[in-house]
Protein backbone atom coordinates (compact mmCIF):
# COMPACT_ATOMS: atom_id res chain seq x y z
CA UNK A 1 0.00 0.00 0.00
CA UNK A 2 1.06 3.59 -0.51
CA UNK A 3 -0.04 4.90 2.90
CA UNK A 4 2.56 7.36 4.15
CA UNK A 5 4.03 6.84 7.60
CA UNK A 6 4.33 7.69 10.44
CA UNK A 7 0.79 7.70 11.81
CA UNK A 8 -1.28 9.63 14.31
CA UNK A 9 -3.76 7.10 15.69
CA UNK A 10 -7.28 8.52 15.97
CA UNK A 11 -9.17 6.86 18.84
CA UNK A 12 -12.26 9.05 18.57
CA UNK A 13 -14.75 8.36 21.33
CA UNK A 14 -13.94 4.64 21.65
CA UNK A 15 -15.77 3.25 24.72
CA UNK A 16 -13.07 0.69 25.54
CA UNK A 17 -9.73 -0.67 24.36
CA UNK A 18 -11.33 -3.37 22.19
CA UNK A 19 -13.19 -0.71 20.24
CA UNK A 20 -9.78 0.72 19.32
CA UNK A 21 -8.22 -2.62 18.38
CA UNK A 22 -6.94 -1.28 15.05
CA UNK A 23 -4.85 1.31 16.87
CA UNK A 24 -3.78 -1.29 19.43
CA UNK A 25 -2.55 -3.65 16.73
CA UNK A 26 -0.54 -0.95 14.97
CA UNK A 27 0.99 0.22 18.24
CA UNK A 28 1.96 -3.29 19.29
CA UNK A 29 3.29 -4.60 15.97
CA UNK A 30 4.45 -1.46 14.16
CA UNK A 31 5.45 0.87 17.02
CA UNK A 32 7.81 2.73 14.70
CA UNK A 33 4.74 3.95 12.78
CA UNK A 34 2.76 5.09 15.85
CA UNK A 35 3.91 8.59 16.85
CA UNK A 36 0.91 9.58 18.96
CA UNK A 37 -2.81 9.35 19.59
CA UNK A 38 -5.74 11.74 19.22
CA UNK A 39 -8.70 11.24 21.56
CA UNK A 40 -12.05 12.98 21.75
CA UNK A 41 -13.76 13.81 25.03
CA UNK A 42 -15.20 10.67 26.62
CA UNK A 43 -12.76 8.28 24.94
CA UNK A 44 -11.97 5.39 27.27
CA UNK A 45 -9.23 3.82 25.14
CA UNK A 46 -5.58 4.65 25.71
CA UNK A 47 -2.67 3.25 23.68
CA UNK A 48 -0.11 4.70 26.10
CA UNK A 49 1.11 7.05 23.35
CA UNK A 50 1.51 10.82 23.64
CA UNK A 51 -1.79 12.66 23.22
CA UNK A 52 -1.20 15.08 20.37
CA UNK A 53 -3.03 17.90 18.68
CA UNK A 54 -2.91 17.95 14.90
CA UNK A 55 -0.38 20.76 15.04
CA UNK A 56 1.87 18.77 17.37
CA UNK A 57 1.56 15.70 15.14
CA UNK A 58 2.53 17.78 12.11
CA UNK A 59 5.58 19.06 13.94
CA UNK A 60 6.49 15.45 14.80
CA UNK A 61 6.46 14.48 11.13
CA UNK A 62 3.16 12.58 10.99
CA UNK A 63 1.88 12.02 7.45
CA UNK A 64 -1.38 10.09 7.95
CA UNK A 65 -4.21 10.16 10.48
CA UNK A 66 -5.34 6.55 10.87
CA UNK A 67 -8.81 5.84 12.23
CA UNK A 68 -7.90 3.29 14.86
CA UNK A 69 -11.48 2.48 15.86
CA UNK A 70 -13.33 -0.71 14.90
CA UNK A 71 -16.89 -0.02 15.99
CA UNK A 72 -19.88 -2.29 15.45
CA UNK A 73 -21.05 -1.84 11.87
CA UNK A 74 -17.84 -0.05 10.88
CA UNK A 75 -19.36 3.44 10.67
CA UNK A 76 -17.69 6.84 10.49
CA UNK A 77 -19.24 8.81 13.33
CA UNK A 78 -20.50 12.33 12.68
CA UNK A 79 -18.80 13.27 15.94
CA UNK A 80 -15.43 12.62 14.27
CA UNK A 81 -16.01 14.74 11.19
CA UNK A 82 -14.64 18.04 12.51
CA UNK A 83 -11.27 16.44 13.30
CA UNK A 84 -11.13 14.48 10.05
CA UNK A 85 -11.86 17.58 7.96
CA UNK A 86 -9.32 19.61 9.93
CA UNK A 87 -6.70 16.91 9.43
CA UNK A 88 -7.14 17.06 5.66
CA UNK A 89 -6.97 20.85 5.72
CA UNK A 90 -3.74 20.73 7.72
CA UNK A 91 -2.05 18.41 5.24
CA UNK A 92 -2.64 14.90 6.56
CA UNK A 93 -3.86 11.95 4.53
CA UNK A 94 -6.60 9.81 6.10
CA UNK A 95 -6.64 6.01 6.36
CA UNK A 96 -9.53 3.85 7.52
CA UNK A 97 -10.54 0.22 7.58
CA UNK A 98 -14.20 0.86 8.35
CA UNK A 99 -17.03 -0.45 6.18
CA UNK A 100 -18.33 3.11 5.87
CA UNK A 101 -15.79 4.34 3.29
CA UNK A 102 -14.02 7.67 3.53
CA UNK A 103 -14.49 8.21 -0.21
CA UNK A 104 -18.28 7.88 0.18
CA UNK A 105 -18.45 10.74 2.68
CA UNK A 106 -19.19 13.74 0.45
CA UNK A 107 -17.72 16.32 2.82
CA UNK A 108 -14.46 14.41 3.32
CA UNK A 109 -14.11 13.65 -0.38
CA UNK A 110 -14.64 17.31 -1.27
CA UNK A 111 -12.01 18.52 1.19
CA UNK A 112 -9.57 15.84 0.03
CA UNK A 113 -9.99 17.00 -3.57
CA UNK A 114 -9.55 20.64 -2.61
CA UNK A 115 -6.43 20.01 -0.54
CA UNK A 116 -4.86 17.34 -2.72
CA UNK A 117 -4.84 14.84 0.13
CA UNK A 118 -5.45 11.10 -0.18
CA UNK A 119 -8.23 8.99 1.37
CA UNK A 120 -7.09 5.41 1.96
CA UNK A 121 -9.93 2.90 2.37
CA UNK A 122 -8.24 -0.32 3.44
CA UNK A 123 -11.46 -2.35 3.37
CA UNK A 124 -11.89 -2.24 -0.39
CA UNK A 125 -11.03 -5.41 -2.36
CA UNK A 126 -8.54 -4.55 -5.10
CA UNK A 127 -8.44 -7.99 -6.77
CA UNK A 128 -11.04 -9.91 -8.76
CA UNK A 129 -11.05 -13.01 -6.57
CA UNK A 130 -11.97 -16.45 -7.92
CA UNK A 131 -14.65 -18.78 -6.63
CA UNK A 132 -13.04 -21.45 -4.45
CA UNK A 133 -12.34 -24.76 -6.17
CA UNK A 134 -11.08 -26.71 -3.14
CA UNK A 135 -8.03 -28.06 -4.99
CA UNK A 136 -5.28 -29.02 -2.53
CA UNK A 137 -2.30 -26.63 -2.56
CA UNK A 138 1.32 -27.31 -1.71
CA UNK A 139 2.79 -25.84 1.44
CA UNK A 140 1.27 -25.77 4.93
CA UNK A 141 -1.32 -23.53 6.54
CA UNK A 142 -2.35 -22.67 10.09
CA UNK A 143 -5.58 -20.87 10.97
CA UNK A 144 -6.41 -19.25 14.31
CA UNK A 145 -10.07 -19.81 15.27
CA UNK A 146 -11.83 -18.24 18.24
CA UNK A 147 -14.65 -18.67 20.69
CA UNK A 148 -15.54 -15.03 19.95
CA UNK A 149 -14.46 -11.92 18.03
CA UNK A 150 -11.38 -9.97 19.16
CA UNK A 151 -9.91 -12.68 21.36
CA UNK A 152 -6.35 -12.60 19.99
CA UNK A 153 -6.41 -14.50 16.70
CA UNK A 154 -4.31 -11.93 14.85
CA UNK A 155 -1.85 -11.52 17.73
CA UNK A 156 -1.42 -15.29 17.89
CA UNK A 157 -0.57 -15.60 14.21
CA UNK A 158 1.80 -12.62 14.13
CA UNK A 159 3.57 -13.70 17.31
CA UNK A 160 4.03 -17.21 15.91
CA UNK A 161 5.38 -15.85 12.63
CA UNK A 162 7.98 -13.77 14.48
CA UNK A 163 9.28 -16.76 16.45
CA UNK A 164 9.24 -19.04 13.41
CA UNK A 165 11.32 -16.58 11.42
CA UNK A 166 13.75 -16.20 14.32
CA UNK A 167 14.19 -19.98 14.18
CA UNK A 168 14.83 -19.91 10.44
CA UNK A 169 11.49 -21.51 9.61
CA UNK A 170 9.61 -20.44 6.47
CA UNK A 171 6.51 -18.55 7.56
CA UNK A 172 4.23 -15.78 6.28
CA UNK A 173 1.50 -13.98 8.21
CA UNK A 174 -1.54 -13.62 5.92
CA UNK A 175 -3.70 -10.64 6.87
CA UNK A 176 -7.46 -10.92 6.37
CA UNK A 177 -8.72 -7.78 8.14
CA UNK A 178 -8.16 -4.07 8.36
CA UNK A 179 -5.68 -4.12 11.25
CA UNK A 180 -3.54 -6.86 9.76
CA UNK A 181 -3.47 -5.07 6.40
CA UNK A 182 -2.42 -1.78 8.03
CA UNK A 183 0.33 -3.64 9.90
CA UNK A 184 1.70 -5.63 6.97
CA UNK A 185 0.67 -3.51 3.98
CA UNK A 186 -0.96 -6.46 2.23
CA UNK A 187 -3.81 -8.95 2.55
CA UNK A 188 -7.48 -9.58 1.82
CA UNK A 189 -10.21 -7.42 3.45
CA UNK A 190 -12.31 -10.56 3.80
CA UNK A 191 -15.47 -9.15 5.33
CA UNK A 192 -15.78 -6.75 2.38
CA UNK A 193 -15.55 -9.52 -0.24
CA UNK A 194 -18.79 -10.66 -1.90
CA UNK A 195 -19.93 -13.86 -0.18
CA UNK A 196 -19.52 -16.20 -3.17
CA UNK A 197 -15.86 -15.20 -3.47
CA UNK A 198 -14.77 -15.19 0.18
CA UNK A 199 -13.34 -18.70 0.27
CA UNK A 200 -11.75 -18.14 -3.14
CA UNK A 201 -10.02 -14.99 -1.88
CA UNK A 202 -8.34 -17.04 0.84
CA UNK A 203 -7.23 -19.63 -1.70
CA UNK A 204 -5.73 -16.70 -3.63
CA UNK A 205 -4.08 -15.34 -0.47
CA UNK A 206 -2.45 -18.68 0.39
CA UNK A 207 -1.26 -20.13 -2.94
CA UNK A 208 1.02 -23.08 -3.65
CA UNK A 209 4.26 -22.80 -1.74
CA UNK A 210 7.32 -24.78 -0.68
CA UNK A 211 6.46 -27.98 1.20
CA UNK A 212 7.94 -26.68 4.48
CA UNK A 213 6.49 -23.17 4.24
CA UNK A 214 3.73 -22.16 6.67
CA UNK A 215 1.05 -19.58 5.90
CA UNK A 216 -0.26 -18.27 9.23
CA UNK A 217 -3.78 -17.08 8.43
CA UNK A 218 -5.33 -14.31 10.50
CA UNK A 219 -8.64 -15.51 11.90
CA UNK A 220 -11.86 -13.48 11.82
CA UNK A 221 -15.09 -13.68 13.79
CA UNK A 222 -16.19 -16.98 15.27
CA UNK A 223 -18.26 -19.94 14.11
CA UNK A 224 -20.40 -19.29 17.19
CA UNK A 225 -20.96 -15.56 16.61
CA UNK A 226 -24.23 -15.15 14.73
CA UNK A 227 -23.11 -11.84 13.21
CA UNK A 228 -19.81 -13.00 11.71
CA UNK A 229 -19.79 -16.79 11.43
CA UNK A 230 -19.88 -16.73 7.63
CA UNK A 231 -16.48 -15.01 7.45
CA UNK A 232 -14.99 -17.64 9.74
CA UNK A 233 -16.29 -20.54 7.67
CA UNK A 234 -14.90 -18.97 4.49
CA UNK A 235 -11.47 -18.86 6.15
CA UNK A 236 -11.75 -22.49 7.19
CA UNK A 237 -12.74 -23.80 3.79
CA UNK A 238 -10.68 -21.41 1.67
CA UNK A 239 -7.62 -21.76 3.88
CA UNK A 240 -7.71 -25.58 3.95
CA UNK A 241 -5.67 -25.42 7.17
CA UNK A 242 -3.37 -28.25 8.16
CA UNK A 243 -3.46 -26.97 11.74
CA UNK A 244 -5.82 -25.00 13.94
CA UNK A 245 -4.99 -22.96 17.04
CA UNK A 246 -7.94 -22.33 19.35
CA UNK A 247 -8.17 -18.77 20.73
CA UNK A 248 -10.13 -17.74 23.82
CA UNK A 249 -10.59 -14.85 26.27
CA UNK A 250 -11.82 -16.42 29.54
CA UNK A 251 -13.04 -13.34 31.42
CA UNK A 252 -15.89 -12.48 29.05
CA UNK A 253 -19.46 -12.88 30.23
CA UNK A 254 -21.03 -12.99 26.74
CA UNK A 255 -20.21 -12.82 23.03
CA UNK A 256 -18.97 -9.38 21.99
CA UNK A 257 -21.96 -7.25 20.98
CA UNK A 258 -24.41 -10.09 21.76
CA UNK A 259 -25.39 -9.96 25.46
CA UNK A 260 -27.90 -12.77 24.95
CA UNK A 261 -25.26 -15.26 23.81
CA UNK A 262 -22.72 -16.95 26.05
CA UNK A 263 -19.32 -18.11 24.80
CA UNK A 264 -18.93 -21.72 23.68
CA UNK A 265 -16.54 -24.02 25.49
CA UNK A 266 -13.12 -24.69 24.03
CA UNK A 267 -14.26 -28.28 23.51
CA UNK A 268 -17.19 -27.08 21.40
CA UNK A 269 -14.88 -24.84 19.39
CA UNK A 270 -12.39 -27.67 18.88
CA UNK A 271 -14.99 -30.15 17.71
CA UNK A 272 -16.97 -27.77 15.50
CA UNK A 273 -14.00 -26.06 13.84
CA UNK A 274 -12.18 -29.34 13.26
CA UNK A 275 -15.24 -30.94 11.66
CA UNK A 276 -15.61 -27.96 9.31
CA UNK A 277 -11.88 -27.89 8.51
CA UNK A 278 -11.82 -31.58 7.63
CA UNK A 279 -14.39 -30.96 4.90
CA UNK A 280 -11.61 -29.26 2.90
CA UNK A 281 -8.59 -30.95 4.49
CA UNK A 282 -9.23 -34.33 6.17
CA UNK A 283 -5.73 -34.27 7.68
CA UNK A 284 -6.29 -31.07 9.69
CA UNK A 285 -5.42 -31.23 13.41
CA UNK A 286 -5.74 -28.93 16.41
CA UNK A 287 -2.25 -28.15 17.72
CA UNK A 288 -2.74 -25.77 20.64
CA UNK A 289 -4.68 -23.16 22.57
CA UNK A 290 -3.98 -19.43 22.73
CA UNK A 291 -5.50 -17.65 25.74
CA UNK A 292 -5.84 -13.89 26.04
CA UNK A 293 -5.12 -13.37 29.75
CA UNK A 294 -4.75 -9.59 29.59
CA UNK A 295 -7.46 -9.06 32.25
CA UNK A 296 -6.03 -11.70 34.62
CA UNK A 297 -3.26 -11.64 37.21
CA UNK A 298 -0.09 -13.58 36.33
CA UNK A 299 -0.98 -16.27 38.86
CA UNK A 300 -4.54 -16.64 37.60
CA UNK A 301 -3.32 -16.68 34.00
CA UNK A 302 -0.82 -19.45 34.69
CA UNK A 303 -3.40 -21.48 36.60
CA UNK A 304 -6.02 -21.11 33.87
CA UNK A 305 -3.61 -22.13 31.11
CA UNK A 306 -2.49 -25.15 33.14
CA UNK A 307 -6.10 -26.22 33.71
CA UNK A 308 -6.98 -25.93 30.01
CA UNK A 309 -3.84 -27.82 29.01
CA UNK A 310 -4.65 -30.66 31.39
CA UNK A 311 -8.25 -30.77 30.20
CA UNK A 312 -7.64 -30.65 26.45
CA UNK A 313 -4.21 -32.24 26.26
CA UNK A 314 -2.91 -29.36 24.12
CA UNK A 315 -0.12 -26.82 24.74
CA UNK A 316 -1.84 -23.74 26.15
CA UNK A 317 -0.22 -20.30 26.44
CA UNK A 318 -0.87 -16.60 26.25
CA UNK A 319 1.37 -15.70 23.28
CA UNK A 320 1.89 -12.17 24.62
CA UNK A 321 2.44 -13.00 28.28
CA UNK A 322 4.21 -16.36 27.86
CA UNK A 323 5.39 -16.19 24.26
CA UNK A 324 4.20 -18.51 21.45
CA UNK A 325 7.20 -20.88 21.43
CA UNK A 326 5.22 -23.93 22.54
CA UNK A 327 2.61 -23.33 19.84
CA UNK A 328 5.41 -23.11 17.28
CA UNK A 329 6.86 -26.36 18.63
CA UNK A 330 3.50 -28.04 18.12
CA UNK A 331 3.21 -26.63 14.58
CA UNK A 332 6.70 -27.85 13.69
CA UNK A 333 5.65 -31.36 14.67
CA UNK A 334 2.77 -31.46 12.17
Amino acid sequence: MSIQTPYLLFLGDAPDALAAKVAQGIRDWRPEFAVGQFRLEGCRADMGLPDMTLAEAKEAGVKTLVIGVANRGGMISQAWKKVLVQALEEGFDLASGLHNLLRDEEDLAAVARATGRTLHDVRVPSVKYPIADGVKRTGKRMLAVGTDCSVGKMYTAIAMERVMRERGMKASFRATGQTGILITGDGVPLDAVIADFMAGSIEWLTPDNEPDHWDLIEGQGSLFHVSYSGVTLALIHGGQPDALVLCHEPTRTHMRGLPGYSLPSLEDLRDTALAMARVANPACVVVGVSVNTHAMTPADADAYCAEVEARLGLPTVDPVRHGPARLVDALAAV
